[in-house]
């Protein structure tokens, strides 16, 4: 930018009265040249721009007036489109004038001689790659049996394998290079060359990138959760959008090395754009997915955003331009990142809607790159816009101190949003850690360290995220000059005034957190407290929410809580207590009851749940119609119900198996001898025949 200015200041103040004083002399061709150049309205408008613009090239001054930064943008915008307009005449001479070019160094040099210098060029570069893939047979080797079992070893056998693709393009390139090196070419033909071998390697490296990332052929190399059909769409669409990019600028940097007028080489690129949109209109209605609203939407988001695009490049609005583009960029990349990371963390063969919890590292990497990514894309941005990075961050004008403010909220907020989801990757992992080891190991202890961790972890996750926020906070206000010193010490004295007026919440805060230290409860267990009583659901900084056997919840305040009864840790002893007759055999009872306690504890389903198996502990007491004997066992918290029933089921089916009779309470009427009873009832049965109507 600063030689640039330089130059033109060089052209206003010397050139010009140059070219006056030498105007009765013979010009030699190139100062005629030059003097038409001047000449043209378009060019001496371009030079009183720069002339006004030099008055004031302070970046912070030009940033302190924004209506003179929009006023600016428009005429920029007018005087593009007007260069582009008056373009449009002069495309056939000046592709003409070119072309012509080109012809007079074949004629020079003859034809027979660029095909031998183009075939020379195809031969080297081929000849190198080939040379390479005979060496290389060992790593190709390598690479197809490396190991893939862990994600590690999945991203290094697929960067491996990118790596061989990059070197094999690299072969081509350095043959070429030695083409030109080795020969004497014509300038004309060396410049298209020289462009062709830039479009090659794009494009080859495109086909490269496609294999990395798409992988059509090789499923297992593959970065991206696509089916083989899906993976080939992609990468065609890939290499075929690339590859004519990469022939618009061969095209444009070719026209440019020729000589050609800018507006014109601008029209060219306009025109050929036009058939890149095209290309990537067809990509984005023909991508596979179900054809629902969604789709459609997206389609039509992407169809808007494209056009807009192609028309703020084509009227001079390059603000625009390059915000939309950058967005845009930033966004498909994290998209596609996003998508490696957890892909790659996926067990080889998964099904791709497999959740997966991401690793650290993989968070860490994923947020680094976001972070990278926004940084540089507001960087290219502002240095497109023209403003002067190094002015930008020297300035003192208001409206410098607001942008360096404003990026440096950014930054810290980019930051502060990579250190929580890497904090928070890391409860997670811990949490589904914690989930596994609750649901596949059998061992109490184990189990147990496993649901407080269930319990704290939130709590401390939930915390961390607003001990961030407010630091986050608190350094970005800093940054945009406010004195955050008032702010932290009336939030002091706040902090004390709150205390003092909201004890119970103090009270219900400091309670829970004695609560958890002391483990007196952890999600999903049984507990009761008072009136209150039911599983615990989750936790809040005050409360705790517990689920009631019948349905209804209860978010009770630690505070209130006091004593707490904890149903589900450890073990149950379980009594149950049953009635027998007089004439019953208890011997006979104890054994079919020990006898069931073991059948219980060899059951699959039960067995495990059973510590110690049911037994009878003997005669509780005589009772007015039945002897009460008691038996016990031990199970498992919040299992001894459904033993329980199975228990009383056996005992029942083994007691009537065997004789013995559970007692139940009866009445009976005792009298005189069985005559009298007898005639009583006789009596009775006549009396009433008597008095029966007839």
């Amino acid at each position: 930018m600063h030689l640039l200015r330089s130059i033109v200041l060089l052209l206003t103040l010397g050139v010009l009265p140059l070219a006056a004083m030498a105007a009765d002399a013979p010009a030699p061709e190139k100062v005629r040249a030059l003097l038409q150049m001047l000449a043209d309205p378009e060019v001496q408008g371009w030079i009183e721009q720069q002339r006004s613009g030099a008055v004031a090239p302070n970046a912070s001054v030009a940033l302190a007036d924004g209506e003179g930064v929009l006023a600016g943008q428009i005429d920029g915008m007018r005087a593009h489109l007007q260069a582009v307009a008056a373009a449009v005449p002069k495309v056939r001479s000046e592709l003409a004038e070119a072309a012509a070019r080109v012809h007079g160094e074949m004629a020079t040099h003859g034809v027979d001689h660029f095909f031998l210098l183009l075939a020379a060029f195809a031969a080297l570069g081929f000849g190198v790659e080939r040379l390479f893939w005979m060496v290389s047979g060992g790593v190709r080797r390598w690479i197809i049996a490396s190991p893939m079992n862990t994600p590690g070893e999945r991203l290094r056998a697929m960067f491996a394998r990118f790596g061989f693709g990059s070197s094999w393009v690299a072969a081509f390139a350095l043959g070429t290079v030695g083409a030109f090196l080795a020969f004497d070419w014509p300038p004309a033909l060396r410049d298209a060359l020289l462009r062709l071998l830039v479009a090659i390697v794009m494009v080859r490296m495109a086909m490269v990138s496609g294999r990395l990332l798409f992988a059509p052929g090789a499923e297992r190399f593959r970065m991206l959760p696509l089916d083989t059909a899906e993976a080939w769409f992609w990468h065609r669409r890939l290499v075929l959008n690339v590859a004519w990019f990469a022939f618009i600028y061969a095209v444009i940097e070719w026209l440019i090395a020729q000589g050609v007028e800018e507006g014109v080489w601008r029209l060219v690129a306009y025109v050929l754009s036009l058939v890149q949109l095209a290309l990537i209109m067809e990509m984005v209605w023909r991508r596979p997915g179900p054809r629902n609203e969604h789709y459609k939407s997206v389609g039509w988001l992407l169809t808007v955003a494209f056009v807009v695009l192609l028309l703020a490049r084509v009227v001079g609005a390059f603000a625009v331009f390059w915000l939309g583009a950058l967005v845009l960029g930033v966004y498909g990349i994290m998209r596609l990142v996003n998508a490696i990371a957890i892909h790659l963390q996926r067990t080889p063969g998964a099904p791709a809607d497999e959740p997966v919890v991401p690793s650290v590292q993989a968070a860490a990497v994923v947020r680094a790159i976001r972070l990278v990514l926004i940084i540089a894309a507001g960087v290219v941005l502002v240095r497109n816009m023209g403003i002067d990075l190094a002015e930008l961050m020297r300035g003192g004008s208001v409206s410098v101190l607001v942008l360096r403010g404003l990026f440096s909220v950014i930054v810290i907020a980019l930051f502060a949003d990579l250190v929580w989801f890497v904090f928070k990757a890391m409860i997670e992992r811990r949490l589904a850690e914690v989930q596994a080891t609750a649901d596949g190991d059998s061992d109490s202890s184990h189990a147990g360290q496993a649901t407080r961790l269930r319990t704290v972890l939130p709590i401390v996750r939930n915390v961390s995220f607003v001990t961030l926020a407010v630091i986050a906070v608190l350094t970005a206000l800093s940054a945009l000059g406010v004195d955050i010193a008032p702010m932290v010490a009336g939030a002091g004295v706040v902090g004390i005034a709150v205390g003092f007026g909201a004890q119970t919440l103090v009270k219900d805060i400091v309670s829970g957190v004695f609560f958890l230290f002391d483990d007196a409860f952890r999600v999903g267990e049984y507990i009761q407290s008072g009136s209150y009583k039911g599983t615990v659901e989750s936790f809040s900084l005050r409360s705790v929410r517990l689920r009631h056997h019948r349905g209804p919840v209860y978010t009770v305040p630690f505070g209130e809580l006091g004593a707490v009864q904890n149903m589900s840790r450890d073990w149950v002893i379980d009594k149950l207590a049953i009635g027998i007759t007089y004439d019953s055999d208890l011997e006979k009872a104890r054994k079919l009851i020990k006898k069931i306690g073991q059948d219980l504890a060899a059951d699959e389903e039960m067995g495990p749940n059973i510590l110690e198996p049911l037994k009878m502990q003997g005669v509780e007491q005589f009772g007015d119609f039945a002897i009460q004997i008691r038996m016990k066992m031990m199970t498992r918290p919040g299992e001894q119900f459904v033993i329980r029933r199975k228990a009383y089921a056996a005992i029942k089916t083994a007691f009537d198996a065997n004789g013995i009779k559970f007692a139940f309470p009866t009445v009976q009427v005792a009298g005189g001898t069985d005559n009298a009873v007898a005639a009583a009832a006789q009596n009775m049965l006549d009396a009433s025949k008597a008095a029966a109507p007839v």
